[in-house]
């Protein structure tokens, strides 16, 4: 059903209703009005990484595991099989009158705002720091769960608009400066392609202010630049309790009804909170004409007659049987391999059982399931650790010893004991082993949303980049024993790495990599498959001469904008293999002109893997414009492809830059074309001496004169 059908059919139904029916649907859980009808629907789901919040359900990796395998393709999948399963789930509950919470087919997923500093407790939410990287991800995200058929098989959420990444302490009453080349070069890109190109259905927006205006209340934001600029057609619904903060902590209204009038005549359509509850009282003391109120019921009714609702869909049949089933947990096991970033390795990967008779499985991670599954997740039939996983791969070709070694940050394990009291254990298990996996890191408990953790940090922020200090102690009580060690790192965002990288044998960063992760992770451990990962957020030494949490500026800022070296860079990630690009050449500039009057470019690639071991790798390339004074500090990525490549196979593989990569933002926050000559490098990492330094390889420099359209 087009939009201009299910439009029609709403207005003709809500104009049906009385204006206390139609305030009443602007709420999250909006109520049945059995005189025509309308069943009780609950807009509030979440899919972040498959349906969460409403029992057994695929669990995919984090997010920002997801980012990392830089596969659109594979994303795409994943939401189709998240909204599979969300139908499923939905048909089921429905025919039980279950309208509750979590059961609707309304998904407040992705997030695709910038990672932009490594303390944010929710950057493993989102898809990283770069906005391309973000925006291709997001709009495949999209896609796949709104499907292409008759109906939407499901409906996406953008979030947050915009200008949202912490500190979680302070978003109710932050106000977040921005400047408008920062709003347009960094923090939009990722909405706008959302809403052009994957036709999102729904938009929230963030709980902090942007520039003085609260976001869920901005004419800026919801009006002028989401309507009026891009075309949004869909509903915009506000975070959760969000419009309440206006008047209780942003101190900009002083009433829940004059916030209520606030955000409904922005254009904020849907309440998740209670503050909705004061829409009639707005109206009735000319806060609010009785057209806003039934616009926004319009528009939220659109989006129910879009997913067939009222009519039914080609998706009611779906069966409950699909719910983690064998494809799907496929999908999930695929993208939890490609997710790995494998950032040393001093031979010692891929592990060989015939050299290997003990090996010992240490750490806080290793056997945890909290840290299979990152925040909004939904709940697993099953759960394999890294232990199982190592377990379960090796049988009973090799001996596993286990020790926690120390708690997630608590300073003991027993309530009685001294500090430190695994710590002997865990010496004694690395010394009685021929090869240690540490498994280390955080989960949602210390980095996660202000509200859901239960963390020693701020409000599930960092304070640092550093490990719990206890974590440090295991560290160098395993790098006592002298024994070889391999370290899975499981974290959600960047962690100071250096003291693993300098006394381990190798280090896998794998993020959280879904319920049934380890058994994916063993098969790396173990070389059944090679690690193809790369980063989506650089990982730095320290937090020092870094910019202030609440400065929004860039400057200074991700791969982009940074002036001094990287940990590990953006885009990084080593392999079994041995991938070079070897050559690179325009081969085509299309005669198609995008609004900016731009043409795409076609880069033709030549790759070698040179190693003996089969892999995939990711072609990545980046683009600098060295003559305007409004270019990003550092190269950027404007194009990527996953490759597989046998050893010593050579592949030829075409990537096309957009047109809108050759353009650049002024102060003003207008994007424009500044100069026609343009380095583009490519490579299977971002053209930075750091990448150079730790692959041993320098990406093909091409340059290339776009002449834009008069």
């Amino acid at each position: 059903m087009d939009r201009e059908e299910a439009r029609r059919k709403a207005e003709e139904l809500v104009g049906q209703m009385t204006l206390e029916e139609r305030a009443s649907q602007l709420r999250y859980d909006a109520p049945a009005i059995e005189r025509l009808g309308i069943p009780a629907y609950n807009w509030w789901n979440e899919s972040l990484h498959g349906v969460a919040r409403a029992g057994t359900a695929t669990v995919f990796p984090q997010a920002i595991g997801m980012a990392a395998s830089f596969d659109e393709e594979l994303l795409e999948q994943v939401a189709d099989c998240i909204s599979t399963e969300g139908r499923a789930k939905y048909n089921a509950y429905s025919a039980k009158e279950d309208r509750d919470i979590y059961k609707g087919l309304t998904f407040w997923s992705p997030n695709v705002n910038i990672f932009r500093d490594p303390r944010w407790g929710r950057g493993h939410e989102t898809y990283g720091e770069d906005p391309y990287l973000t925006s291709r991800l997001g709009v495949a995200f999209v896609k796949g769960l709104q499907g292409d058929g008759e109906v939407m098989k499901a409906a996406a959420c953008g979030k947050h608009l915009a200008v949202h990444s912490g500190p979680e302490a302070l978003r109710h009453e932050f106000n977040a400066e921005a400047t408008a080349k920062d709003m347009e070069e960094t923090y939009l890109p990722a909405f706008e392609a959302l809403v052009k190109e994957a036709h999102v259905e729904a938009v929230m927006g963030a709980y902090n202010r942007v520039n003085g205006e609260p976001c869920c209340g901005s004419k800026t934001l919801i009006h002028d630049i989401l309507r009026e600029k891009w075309g949004f057609k869909g509903h915009f619904v506000s975070d959760c309790w969000a419009i309440s903060d206006f008047h209780e902590h942003h101190m900009i209204t002083s009433t829940p009804t004059e916030s209520a009038a606030m955000a409904l005549n922005a254009g904020c359509d849907l309440n998740c909170g209670v503050t909705y509850l004061h829409a009639l009282a707005a109206y009735e003391q000319g806060m609010v004409k009785e057209e806003t109120i039934t616009e926004a019921a319009v528009r939220l009714f659109t989006t129910r007659y879009m997913l067939g609702l009222f009519d039914g869909s080609e998706y009611d049949k779906i069966p409950y049987e699909v719910v983690e089933c064998g494809e799907h947990l496929a999908v999930a096991d695929r993208m939890a391999k490609e997710s790995v970033v494998l950032l040393k390795n001093d031979g010692i990967l891929p592990l060989n059982l015939d050299r290997i008779k003990t090996i010992g499985v240490i750490g806080p991670n290793a056997d945890s399931r909290r840290a299979l599954m990152g925040n909004y997740h939904g709940t697993s039939s099953e759960y394999v650790t890294v232990a199982e996983g190592i377990r379960n791969y090796v049988g009973d070709r090799a001996r596993v010893l286990y020790s926690e070694g120390c708690a997630l940050f608590a300073e003991q394990m027993e309530q009685l004991a001294m500090n430190g009291d695994r710590l002997a254990e865990a010496k004694i298990v690395a010394e009685h082993s021929d090869v240690v996996v540490l498994c280390l890191g955080l989960d949602e408990t210390l980095e996660g949303e202000e509200g859901d953790t239960g963390n020693s940090y701020a409000s599930g922020d960092k304070i640092d980049l550093l490990l719990p200090k206890v974590q440090r102690d295991l560290m160098e009580a395993v790098a006592s024993t002298g024994k070889p060690v391999v370290v899975c790192m499981m974290t959600g965002s960047a962690i100071d790495l250096r003291y693993p990288s300098e006394h381990f044998n190798a280090v896998m960063q794998v993020w959280y990599p879904g319920a049934r992760g380890g058994r994916s992770i063993a098969d790396i451990l173990f070389g059944k498959v090679s690690p193809s990962g790369k980063l989506p957020v650089t990982f730095y030494d320290n937090l020092d001469n870094f910019p202030a949490f609440t400065d929004y500026h860039m400057a200074g800022r991700t791969y982009r904008y940074m002036e001094g070296k990287a940990q590990y860079p953006f885009g990084f990630g080593l392999t079994y293999g041995d991938v070079e690009v070897t050559e690179a050449a325009i081969v085509k500039v299309s005669d198609e002109r995008d609004a900016f009057g731009l043409p795409d470019v076609t880069v033709k690639v030549k790759a070698k893997n040179k190693g003996s071991f089969g892999t995939d790798d990711v072609v990545q390339v980046y683009v600098k414009n060295s003559t305007s004074r409004y270019a990003v500090k550092n190269p950027a990525l404007c194009a990527f492809k996953r490759v597989h490549m046998e050893a010593g196979e050579c592949v030829e593989t075409e990537l096309t830059v957009p047109g809108r990569s050759f353009t650049v933002v002024d102060e003003e926050g207008k994007r424009l074309m500044d100069g026609t000559d343009f380095d583009l490098y490519v490579g299977t990492m971002q053209p930075d001496g750091r990448s150079a330094e730790l692959t041993g390889k320098e990406p093909v420099k091409l340059q290339v004169q776009v002449i834009p359209a008069i």
